[in-house]
């Protein structure tokens, strides 16, 4: 072999639809030295097996054959696109595909090939550049290979083609060039010329300070990793083409100033560089060792390893655009080992005070004035989230229950939720009065903001309404899986029980798995939206938490794993990321592993006069989401509330404004929706209800206690 083969480093790509690659592969196949390997069906099994496989565009056409030279090998591979695509999925979505795809577009120059070797590989291991230039004059001996991923075979190669070579073997169609004579005045702007990022890793405080001139003239990122506890220097030409190299630390003094010094006149230049204070007590002291019994600068192969990583997560930011200043930072294995703490398990949630707690019965109410035992019972209406959007107060003449505008949330467009909520609540109160022969007549006033439900002491009774007063306090949420089929009767109960409050009802009973389909669908939106996660999140209560609102985490009759993934999903930056990658599918499963698992999905629907339904016609479309809700506690069934983000978005502009990155989505969903439901544009949704047939809730949520109401007087 000779010594233009000795320093080969570019593998050579065939095509065989090529009449001269074809001779060249004929001429290898025949030589009986190579080792011949096809790995076109291996690969292309795995390319098949890929989840979400996007299209490559590549048939058999793009397959080539390789020969690395050096390794008396000959394979073949897919085209570069599918090599790519199956070698950086697992990547994902550490990186996404479109972020493999930007930062795949860089060129990137590596100076030095001691520390260079473990980034220049790290970088191509990771698909995060189009092309690398490597430079070193150096050639490898056995010293080097305490930190230098190199064998034995490699002693006496180019450094830089020790590491081209290795990069070669992982990926060929990757463009690596190699300059073995490092970097001098004459190579010095071919080698930056287009480049986006330069690594420099170079022991010469001469060629260090020339890389950042060039960096500077070119205005190109510059990096630098100093194996000694982690020391990473960023240096941002590019957004700072004045900036002093080395951050000023060399005081103005310039190339001509230095090649005029002698090695121990740079040293105090060359301290200040490597941050001589902040050395590990180890390699300090084997500085005032070096040329007596240490021949060279001591580095361990595992720390010039997380140099490798630690310049391509630099890298990555750079290239993704993301925030990356100027400036010096350390990453201390050593410091984090001796931070290491015992990790402490959370104590399970101790739900034994809360179990104390109960919702009113008969005999609670038995023992209170008769007003406010009105008033609790309107206060045990459903609201979304358990926020309670009112104040209900009595007194001598009447009960009232006004809106609380600050209890609204981004899907309570137009306090349309609040408003069914308070003719929800003014239903209850009715039933109360009933009981009691206080039933008066009832008026709904509303202004801008301004919306009040107020109930007129009287003397009259209904039993048809007393009947029900059992069912105001038994009547919760049931959110467990259930099935079961719902027969016509209970079906036919439920719509009298709208129709008996100027409602209507549309049911879904063999639809379920294309309703949760659209649910779940806007379930995932709900999560991928910030105001709308937040609030979401914000409405669950642990043991340690006022449980008189929002919903008490157990009622969510969470499985084991859909509880220990709260953490993740209820994360902002987790969502934000979701959201970043087009993902998420999973995150409606909750909602869609209910639905599909329910004897039917009920619409409560009114009709309306004019263009869309006023506060009033919600208010009382209440009533109606209430009596439908009693009927069926009335027949043993477990009801589940359930809010896709649409439901009170009639609007383009109200659909927008609840999910602003999700509009068309959100409005397709509502429209298919609605088309399901079989819903007229004369109608309006009041609210969806999953019913089954299930086992017993484990828990109920609390409401507020009503203060300061007074009797109506005798």
């Amino acid at each position: 072999m000779t010594d233009t083969d000795e320093q080969e480093y570019r593998p050579l790509i065939l095509d065989p639809s090529d009449a001269r690659d074809g001779s060249v592969l004929d001429g290898l196949r025949s030589r009986g030295d190579l080792e011949v390997r096809d790995l076109r069906e291996r690969i292309r099994a795995e390319a098949a097996g890929l989840l979400d496989r996007p299209e490559t565009g590549e048939g058999p056409e793009a397959d080539r054959w390789v020969h690395y030279p050096w390794r008396r090998s000959l394979i073949a591979l897919p085209g570069p696109r599918t090599l790519r695509l199956v070698r950086l999925d697992r990547n994902r979505n550490k990186l996404t595909r479109d972020e493999q795809d930007r930062l795949g577009s860089l060129i990137v120059g590596v100076v030095g090939q001691s520390v260079g070797h473990a980034i220049a590989h790290t970088l191509a291991l990771e698909g995060v550049c189009a092309e690398l230039r490597l430079a070193d004059f150096d050639t490898l001996e056995l010293a080097n290979l305490n930190r230098v991923p190199a064998t034995l075979f490699d002693l006496g190669l180019d450094k830089a083609v020790v590491t081209a070579r290795r990069i070669a073997e992982l990926d060929p169609y990757l463009p690596v060039t190699v300059l073995p004579t490092g970097i001098t005045d004459e190579v010095i702007d071919a080698f930056f010329a287009g480049l986006s990022i330069v690594v420099e890793e170079c022991d010469s405080l001469d060629v260090k300070l020339a890389v950042r001139e060039a960096a500077r003239r070119y205005r190109i990122p510059l990096l630098m990793e100093t194996s000694d506890r982690g020391l990473l220097d960023v240096e941002r030409y590019d957004l700072e083409p004045d900036r002093e190299p080395f951050h000023g630390l060399l005081d103005g003094v310039g190339r001509a100033e230095l090649n005029g010094l002698s090695t121990r006149e740079k040293a105090p230049y060359v301290l200040r560089v490597v941050d001589a204070q902040g050395m590990s007590a180890d390699a300090a002291a084997s500085l005032v060792e070096i040329d007596r019994t240490l021949s060279s600068w001591p580095q361990l192969g595992g720390d010039v390893q997380l140099g490798g990583a630690t310049v391509a997560a630099a890298v990555r930011r750079i290239g993704l655009e993301r925030p990356l200043p100027s400036g010096r930072t350390r990453v201390d294995v050593e410091r984090s080992l001796d931070e290491l703490a015992v990790p402490v398990a959370p104590p399970a949630p101790d739900w034994s005070a809360a179990a104390a707690a109960a919702p009113p019965t008969a005999a609670d109410l038995a023992e209170l004035p008769v007003a406010e035992a009105v008033a609790v019972c309107a206060g045990l209406a459903p609201s979304g989230g358990n926020v309670q959007p009112w104040t209900i107060t009595t007194n001598d003449d009447a009960l009232r229950i006004e809106l609380d505008p600050k209890a609204t949330t981004a899907m309570d467009t137009g306090h349309r939720g609040s408003a069914i909520a308070i003719g929800a609540a003014l239903h209850n109160a009715r039933i109360a009065a009933a009981s009691y022969g206080l039933l008066g007549h009832t008026e709904i006033t509303e202004g801008p903001t301004a919306l009040t439900a107020t109930l007129h002491w009287g003397t009259r009774t209904d039993p048809d309404l007393a009947r029900d007063l059992p069912h105001v306090l038994s009547r919760h949420t049931n959110r467990r899986p259930g099935g079961g089929v719902l027969a016509p009767e209970v079906l036919e109960a439920l719509a009298q029980a709208a129709r008996a409050a100027g409602g209507t009802i549309r049911a879904i009973t063999d639809g379920l798995a294309e309703a949760a389909t659209l649910l779940a669908a806007s379930d995932r939106i709900r999560y991928l939206t910030p105001a709308l996660h937040a609030e979401m999140f914000a409405e669950l209560r642990g043991p340690q938490d006022d449980l008189e609102t929002g919903l008490d985490l157990r009622t969510m009759e969470l499985a084991p794993d859909e509880l220990a993934t709260l953490g993740v999903v209820g994360r902002p930056d987790v969502m934000a990321r979701v959201h970043a990658f087009g993902g998420g599918a999973a995150l409606g499963a909750y909602t869609l592993g209910r639905i599909r698992a329910s004897s039917a999905l009920l619409a409560v629907c009114f009709g309306f006069d004019g263009p869309a339904p006023g506060l009033t016609d919600y208010v009382k479309a209440g009533a109606a989401v209430q009596r439908v809700w009693i009927e069926a506690d009335r027949h043993g069934l477990a009801v589940q509330p359930v809010s896709p983000v649409f439901l009170y978005a009639a609007t383009p502009a109200e659909i927008a404004a609840a999910a602003p990155a999700f509009a068309p989505e959100l409005a397709s969903l509502r429209d298919r929706f609605l088309t399901l439901l079989a819903v007229p544009p004369t109608e309006a949704v009041a609210l969806v209800l999953r019913l089954s047939h299930a086992s017993p809730a484990t828990a109920r949520s609390l409401r507020r206690r009503p203060a300061g109401n007074r009797s109506p007087r005798p």
